[in-house]
């Protein structure tokens, strides 16, 4: 390689003397920072949450899916270490930036995480370092918000220091699959950063996949996900068409499923939830307008999954209303708060919607989720629930029982066997054949 600044990292790299430093000690930058460490490097996580560090230095994990022992196993070695110290940022060779990217109240993308956090690291940046964005964005990201600040002190991205983008793929709770057996994107902003990039997650995922850009590895990322949200869209809106026309979309999803080519499975829910599928589709939208042009697949199943909320909600009310019922003054336990199973997650939950709604009517709401002791605060809400105790009696005293989400843990056969109404956007209920409660879909 000709650039000599470029050969000197990728020889810190290789020989695992190279300081890794990670932005953000969430559900991607943990993982990450764990991943990191177990392939030798000397990590540094960094965090503004004192609660995250202090949990980090004393090898406590603070994510369901993530065991202790993973993040005991790393701080034991010394290998990794927190601090909301960026001062830090100095010493370290390689920077992954895994800051949040939500949307503003009008849809839009709101940069401020990232654009604080580039600024941070421009007043520490010196020759030599390789800088690299997970954060979900939209194309173009790295080139015009990255990369002008990184470079405002004469320090040239490609030459003397290096950039790229390579976007997270997590999926919090899955079985399968985790960070060091995923396949990572890379797109560098020449292909210097390119090599670097690429050596760097050589060290800790099975196959990396180079292309051409930042921007084209910004495009992957919101195909991935803006795939994945279009075709819960197309289910959820099946399920309203067939539920009229007397047919089960669980039924048929499962048939339809025995096609050994052409087909992948999607299920229908109570709305999107987790950082990635309610969020993304709309910074391509946004993105789109610059260009004058349309992206109406995307913004369709956007409203179709928005829109899921409320018909669950309706679908609650009429259930109720087929008893002699009102929905206002109803008592209505919520089954599962997360956003997905089996996960302590509640990152866009659409259970925080139902909640809204639910008591905007009227309702008096209860939950109980084994991984949400108490609902957090977030940007848009305020709650101050925390989970109940499942039990016959509590069960017994609900107008009707609602189920967001289908954690493995909570025990259905109780339910069915107590409740006199439940309401079920996830099919949980159908392993259990009959039971005593009247169960209604949505």
């Amino acid at each position: 390689m000709k650039n000599k600044t470029a050969q000197k990292l990728l020889n810190k790299i290789e020989n695992r003397t190279a300081v890794v430093g990670v932005i953000g000690l969430g559900y991607v930058g943990l993982p990450l920072a764990i991943e990191f460490a177990r392939a030798g490097f000397s990590v540094t996580g960094f965090d503004l949450d004192e609660k995250k560090i202090r949990a980090v230095n004393a090898g406590r994990s603070y994510i369901k899916h993530i065991p202790p022992a993973a993040v005991q196993e790393i701080s034991g070695r010394e290998k990794c270490s927190a601090t909301a110290d960026f001062s830090i940022l100095r010493k370290a060779d390689c920077v992954v930036i895994c800051v949040p990217t939500p949307l503003t109240s009008h849809q839009e993308p709101d940069m401020t995480y990232i654009e604080a956090t580039v600024t941070v690291i421009a007043r520490y940046l010196r020759a030599g370092q390789l800088i690299v964005l997970e954060s979900t964005t939209y194309p173009g990201t790295t080139r015009e918000i990255v990369r002008p600040p990184l470079e405002a002190k004469g320090l040239k991205a490609g030459k003397d220091f290096f950039l790229a983008f390579s976007p997270e793929r997590e999926d919090p709770g899955n079985p399968t699959y985790s960070t060091s057996s995923i396949p990572k994107v890379v797109g560098g902003i020449n292909p210097a950063s390119l090599t670097v990039a690429r050596a760097l997650y050589d060290a800790i995922v099975p196959e990396t996949i180079p292309v051409s850009s930042p921007d084209a590895a910004e495009a992957t990322k919101l195909l991935e996900n803006i795939y994945r949200s279009i075709n819960i869209a197309l289910v959820n809106e099946l399920k309203v068409v067939f539920e009229k026309m007397g047919v089960d979309i669980w039924e048929v999803i499962n048939a339809a499923s025995s096609k050994p080519f052409g087909y992948t499975p999607f299920y229908p829910g109570p709305g999107l939830g987790g950082h990635c599928i309610p969020i993304d589709p709309f910074y391509l939208t946004w993105r789109a307008r610059e260009f004058d042009t349309p992206t109406r697949f995307i913004q369709l199943a956007g409203e179709i999954n928005t829109a899921m909320p409320e018909r669950v909600v309706d679908r609650l009310a009429s259930a109720l209303n087929d008893e002699e019922k009102s929905l206002k003054g109803s008592r209505i336990l919520l089954l599962g708060v997360a956003y997905k199973k089996d996960v302590d997650d509640m990152r866009e939950s659409p259970a925080l919607r139902l909640i809204e709604l639910l008591q905007e009517r009227g309702a008096e709401v209860e939950y109980h989720d084994p991984y949400v002791p108490a609902l957090p605060r977030t940007r848009k809400y305020r709650y101050h629930l925390k989970s109940v105790s499942l039990t016959p009696s509590r069960i017994r005293k609900a107008d009707a029982v609602l189920i967001a989400t289908e954690h493995t843990a909570v025990n259905y056969s109780l339910v069915g066997e107590n409740a006199s109404l439940i309401v079920d956007t996830r099919n949980a209920m159908a392993s259990l054949g009959r039971v005593k409660a009247r169960v209604v879909r949505a």
